[in-house]
């Protein structure tokens, strides 16, 4: 069994059977549970995610129909085995009994978390390895099928960041492995994607100018200048116009000195979502 929630929101049944669960309410409900599994999720969180900060009179009476069909959902699609309670009541709320290991979002916060560890340990190939797997995890905008609100829409921002942060993890990582040239169309890719994130084209500069391509590391410099003045009437950072005048003063394609990664976000390691810690129900 298998929750994908990085993508459109489906389950994975033991047999291998795809459920995507047409009910809007009983989608965001779920998705919440998966997002924190085995902990017991208020109902005031999923009331909160159902029907904002104005709830109707019948919101507690309507979760409880929408926790009943789901269960009817779960079993009809025999998600897995009839002996396994997968949605239970606790109080004050319900809880997804499932494992790390049966969500998607999980899986991922994992294998970036073992990357980071692996990398600062200098095992470039593993670190690598994580990353391209927690990273193929990821089929597009989290819950791109799910009514958002409130709740959900806080922990996809934290999502995104972790996902950028996964990204600068790999684009760190190739660099340091030495794959500049191979490494190219990927960040031509990311900086295409985050036109304002200056790291992603300070790693794209250095990595032409390291395959021999001189005067498409200074053009590349010239279109981030552009991006910046135009969108935010801002120029380069210091550090990036240090990296100009290296390539400019170099004529051997010695390597600049490495931009310093910035700190896209420093996950916790016990990954509890915000919104669920500050939600005493």
């Amino acid at each position: 069994m298998w929750f994908n929630l990085m993508g459109p929101f489906e389950i994975i049944t033991d047999s291998g059977e795809t459920l995507a669960p047409k009910a809007p309410k009983v989608s965001q409900m779920l998705a919440v549970l998966a997002l924190q599994p085995r902990e017991t999720v208020p109902m005031s969180t999923l009331i909160r995610e159902l029907w904002g900060e104005n709830p109707p009179s019948g919101a507690m009476r309507t979760l409880q129909t929408h926790v009943y069909h789901a269960r009817r959902m779960l079993a009809d699609a025999r998600v897995t085995r009839a002996d396994r309670r997968l949605l239970t009541t606790m109080a004050p709320g319900y809880r997804l009994d499932v494992t790390d290991d049966e969500v998607d979002v999980r899986v991922f916060e994992r294998l970036v978390r073992q990357a980071q560890c692996e990398l600062e340990q200098g095992t470039l190939e593993c670190a690598a390895d994580l990353l391209e797997r927690a990273l193929t995890l990821w089929r597009g905008p989290v819950l791109s099928n799910v009514p958002i609100a409130d709740v959900l829409a806080g922990r996809m921002a934290y999502l995104e960041e972790l996902r950028l942060h996964a990204l600068e993890l790999r684009v760190e990582t190739e660099m340091r492995l030495g794959r500049h040239r191979e490494f190219l169309p990927e960040l031509r890719v990311l900086v295409h994607e985050h036109p304002l994130h200056e790291w992603f084209h300070g790693q794209l500069i250095s990595a032409l100018h390291l395959s021999g391509r001189r005067g498409e590391a200074l053009q590349a410099y010239q279109n981030l200048y552009y991006i910046l003045k135009r969108e935010l009437g801002l120029e380069p950072s210091p550090e990036l116009r240090r990296l100009q005048s290296q390539i400019l003063n170099s004529t051997t394609g010695k390597h600049p000195r490495r931009l310093r990664r910035r700190d896209a976000v420093q996950p916790d390691h016990t990954f509890t979502p915000f919104w669920f810690a500050a939600d005493v129900g």
